[in-house]
């Protein structure tokens, strides 16, 4: 709460917004600026206040997209280097290298697309769609929570001199919604080094069913920084990992819709507490238009999870954990001749677990961190399995999300590995032998069905070691 020395202040405040609002004064735009987290440098203001004049004449509701996308290719472009010629022929040769290497250590076959070579800035724009869909629950929860704060705490009587103030108040707080997350994924471009580097497939393919691998090249230089590893050996062992993301969920067509699902169901179930935002709102002190800022990236408006979005987060978790442990250990298995793999691996997987700032940012946003938990067990019980059935029988757990392992599986991988040991039912054979059965021809067991006794059955072909498809 503002204290007494400000002289009155919050009661300036209080009745500019009355003014605001009532379509009669304006806002100082560079206090408007900081409570939105944005420079108050004049073009930064003046952008700012274009913004929102024509939030308030548009009436966006939630998200808008466009101001997001500019915001974050604005952000993303700022401090860009342009790579040289050599840079990024050694990048395209590394990736080309990767896809070669990839088909000795998995059944998944080769992406149909080129990969890209991405600026930050082009990063930026193309993912902003996922980031939005992810983001749009929050942004119109809070919406919803202004709005009703709005309605509470008007007086009747001046309800009908602001008119539409509901309104207005929900346009305005889309558009600065949207302005921090065009920043913070501004920001993220700066961090990520591929398309698949938060473990989600981002960047959107030919088609509903196709995935665009690609890799940044400032960024991919930026890692190998003071790694002491030579550069071909970091680009190859990061453009392997790409690929394999890739071409996992190109091979998994429902993996990604799965995925995305799961999220936006979580965020779904995010609800803003109206008490807080009533909370921001009395102790907002105008000296300090920052803390308006500090309050919707602290995740301070966000309630503590339920119990229902803690189980579902935990599923979540899993399935992040599953895909980023089976990446960890197939492009161990692609890279083995490269001898500072382990350390390269050893780098991703830290940063992976920490997340960068900007990664942080978004956690608190929108109230939910992509950084797979149990990354290390992950990759154990790929390896696990692996080791024991190899690549091929290890890829078909992927064809299905029925197959898909369960963190209980994590810890103990032995009834994946029975299963897999089993074999594939034999669709044929156990179609054949119930049509068999229904017509009284036949009164042997169904063969190729986990659990048969062969014994029972010494007639029967054996095919229990045979391999499924591979499904592209």
């Amino acid at each position: 709460m503002a204290d007494d020395s400000l002289g009155g202040a919050e009661d300036d405040f209080r009745e500019m917004m009355r003014k605001f609002l009532a379509g009669e004064g304006e806002i100082d735009p560079a206090k408007l600026a900081g409570a939105a987290g944005l420079p108050t440098d004049p073009a930064m203001v003046a952008r700012l206040m274009g913004q929102l004049q024509s939030a308030m004449t548009s009436g966006v509701d939630g998200i808008d997209e466009k101001l997001a996308r500019e915001e974050s290719g604005r952000i993303a472009a700022t401090g860009a280097v342009a790579p040289s010629d050599a840079e990024l022929e050694a990048l395209r040769q590394a990736l080309h290298v990767a896809a070669l290497w990839l088909d000795e250590a998995t059944s998944i076959t080769q992406l149909t697309a080129e990969p890209a070579l991405l600026t930050r800035a082009a990063w930026a724009r193309q993912t902003l769609p996922v980031w939005s869909q992810l983001a749009e629950p929050v942004a119109r929860s809070i919406a919803d929570a202004l709005t009703e704060a709005l309605d509470a705490q008007v007086p009747e009587e001046m309800k009908a001199m602001l008119g539409d103030a509901g309104g207005l108040m929900r346009s305005l707080g889309g558009t600065l919604f949207s302005l921090q997350l065009g920043h913070v994924v501004g920001q993220l471009a700066a961090e990520v080094v591929s398309g698949g580097d938060i473990g989600i497939p981002l960047l959107p393919g030919r088609d509903e069913h196709d995935v665009q691998a690609a890799l940044l090249p400032q960024n991919v230089a930026a890692f190998g920084q003071g790694l002491d590893i030579p550069a071909d050996q970091v680009q190859l062992y990061l453009s392997v990992r790409e690929l394999a993301h890739a071409r996992l969920f190109r091979h998994a067509r429902w993996l990604r819709a799965h995925l995305i699902s799961a999220i936006t169901d979580y965020a779904h179930g995010i609800r803003v507490d109206v008490g807080r935002i009533e909370s921001v709102a009395a102790d907002f002190d105008p000296a300090n238009p920052e803390s308006l800022r500090e309050a919707l990236t602290s995740g301070a408006l966000i309630p503590p999870k339920s119990e229902a979005q803690l189980a579902a987060l935990a599923r979540l978790e899993t399935t992040l954990a599953l895909i980023e442990g089976w990446v960890d250990v197939v492009t161990a298995d692609a890279t083995t001749r490269l001898p500072k793999a382990d350390a390269v691996a050893e780098t991703v997987r830290r940063r992976r677990a920490a997340g960068g700032p900007a990664e942080s940012a978004f956690a608190t946003l929108v109230g939910l961190e992509l950084r797979p938990r149990r990354l290390r067990e992950a990759a154990s019980f790929w390896r696990a399995v692996t080791e024991a059935v190899g690549g091929s029988s290890r890829d078909e757990l992927w064809a299905h999300p029925d197959l898909l392992p369960t963190a209980d599986d994590i810890d103990d991988p032995s009834r994946v590995i029975a299963s897999l040991r089993d074999g594939p039912v034999d669709d044929d054979a156990f179609d054949q032998a119930l049509s068999d059965l229904l017509a009284g021809e036949g009164d042997r067991p169904i063969e190729g069905r986990p659990g048969d006794d062969p014994q029972d059955a010494p007639d029967a072909e054996d095919e229990s070691g045979s391999e499924g498809p591979v499904h592209n």
